[in-house]
């Protein structure tokens, strides 16, 4: 008897859907349109967080050395540097080095560096400093900025800030911009339960008159709405999924990510996230709109 009843309600729903078609692709676009904004919003703050572990992981503060400075001094500042309170890692660069890790970012152009090798280097050696605690890094700074065999410190902070405070605020509109689409989403939804109700008072008075309950009468309406949410769900990913494939296959390959040695999040790897979030929200927005249309408009 229980699956007699799910299978009238699924039935129901479906019925619902198809014979509103009107309505229904006015209430999938809608969805559909919230849907794909706030996926935009949803990528773009996953790989900007993805931006920030990178950096975080490097923790970067870069310490040059003085190109005057004698081996005993470089040597004598890499100790220096490891004894401070905070530091994690010291790595050594030599001029060489850096000049063979700017061509590895050069990629394919690399041949534009060959004019600077040997005595016509113009990098830098430096030593790479990480450290045990970020909040630590201005400190670091300070004490290593007292040694004479120090040209210039770069760090990565005010980077990792700027991600933070752009990550931060693309969570706000994306919160913002969320809310004011899905109160559209579930105007246009309940409008639609509506037009079924209306076409079917008739038919729903009888079914009280010989005992059906307000649930019985209630749950066909619930399941169109969430049908359509599914619906505009499974659009939805298929669409910002293969835009994001194709637009982030030209970013990668492009010579300014390669520059900044960046790798974008592939959309596989935020499958399983993405199409719970959009299930979630297709459904949550379809029982809502119904539920909604069903105690203002439903005269049960």
């Amino acid at each position: 008897m229980k699956y007699s009843v799910l299978g009238y309600f699924i039935g129901e729903g479906f019925s619902n859907v198809f014979k509103n078609k009107k309505s229904t692709g006015a209430s999938l676009m809608i969805m559909c349109a919230t849907m794909i904004i706030f996926g935009i919003f949803l990528i773009l703050g996953e790989n900007i967080n993805h931006f920030v572990d990178e950096v975080e992981s490097e923790q970067g503060i870069q310490v040059f050395v003085k190109n005057d400075a004698t081996q005993e001094q470089i040597d004598e500042l890499g100790e220096k540097i490891r004894a401070i309170d905070g530091v994690s890692t010291v790595d050594f660069v030599s001029k060489d080095e850096a000049l063979e890790q700017m061509k590895e970012r050069f990629g394919d152009r690399q041949d534009l560096l060959d004019g600077y090798e040997g005595e016509n280097n113009i990098f830098t050696a430096s030593y790479v400093v990480t450290l045990t605690d970020l909040t630590k890094s201005k400190e670091v700074q300070e004490q290593i900025n007292t040694y004479d065999a120090v040209k210039k410190i770069t760090s990565k902070d005010e980077v990792v800030t700027t991600l933070i405070n752009l990550a931060n605020g693309i969570k706000i509109v994306t919160g913002v911009i969320l809310a004011l689409l899905i109160i559209i989403s579930i105007f246009i939804i309940a409008n639609t339960i509506k037009l079924t109700v209306h076409a079917r008072r008739k038919e729903i008075s009888i079914m009280k008159y010989v005992g059906a309950t307000n649930g019985f009468i209630r749950w066909p309406f619930i399941v169109e709405g969430m049908i359509i949410g599914i619906l505009a769900s499974i659009i939805s990913i298929v669409i910002v999924g293969g835009a994001y494939t194709f637009i982030a296959d030209k970013l990668v390959s492009s010579e300014f990510m390669q520059l900044i040695n960046m790798n974008l999040i592939s959309f596989s790897d935020m499958f399983n996230s993405i199409i719970f979030v959009y299930m979630l929200l297709g459904i949550g927005i379809g029982v809502l709109g119904s539920v909604i249309s069903m105690r203002k408009y439903l005269k049960v």
